[in-house]
């Protein structure tokens, strides 16, 4: 009979194995271009979609062999700092496209850093998605220009939503209480404005 009872319990507790599944979702994918899909935390989402991420490398590579770091780098100075992506997401990437027959992949010295060349395969698959991958560089032109927000004021802002959260949390405010938070705030914004 116990059994019994510990089935149903076991059923009721998938509610909160949604939010474990949720986190091994994109760690599932973290080796392999959906990756990108997942992303929008870190700023990802904000600029590559599904596969896009795959199309703005290899035409990194078209232009010239790169190491990882490179592309990293590369795509950094596009968007003008708006968006770093992570190592965990490039390489992968990287191996998925020479997984493809995309890219050869050639270590400089032994343990040394990898270089990244286009192959024929890749060329005829760059030139098959050249409008996407256009509309994608001007895109990624648009942010660098714009100058969006740059990491640590991303970092920054969600600091303070959290300091919020929390102290709202803590319980209702007094009026000398609300008074200083509102006080702090404004201070941000005046500094904001004059920077």
């Amino acid at each position: 009979m116990h059994h019994g009872h510990h089935h149903p319990r076991h059923r009721h507790s998938h509610p909160d194995c949604r939010f474990a599944r949720r986190e091994d979702g994109p760690d599932g994918h973290r080796y392999g271009h959906r990756w990108g899909r997942g992303g929008g935390r870190s700023g990802l989402g904000r600029f590559f979609a599904h596969g896009d991420l795959r199309l703005v490398i290899l035409g990194l590579i078209a232009e010239k062999p790169r190491h990882g770091y490179e592309i990293i780098k590369a795509i950094e100075e596009r968007v003008g700092g708006a968006y770093s992506p992570s190592p965990g997401v490039i390489y992968p990437t990287l191996t998925l496209l020479e997984e493809l027959g995309y890219v050869t992949v050639t270590a400089e010295e032994p343990g040394g850093r990898k270089s990244h060349a286009i192959t024929e395969q890749g060329r005829a698959f760059l030139e098959a998605n050249r409008p996407a991958l256009d509309a994608l560089l001007a895109r990624m032109d648009a942010a660098g220009e714009v100058g969006g927000p740059a990491p640590q004021i991303l970092r920054a802002m969600e600091n303070l939503k959290l300091a919020l959260r929390l102290r709202m949390a803590r319980g209702p405010l007094s009026t000398a209480e609300a008074e200083a938070v509102a006080a702090a705030l404004d201070a941000a914004a005046t500094a904001v404005e004059r920077s």
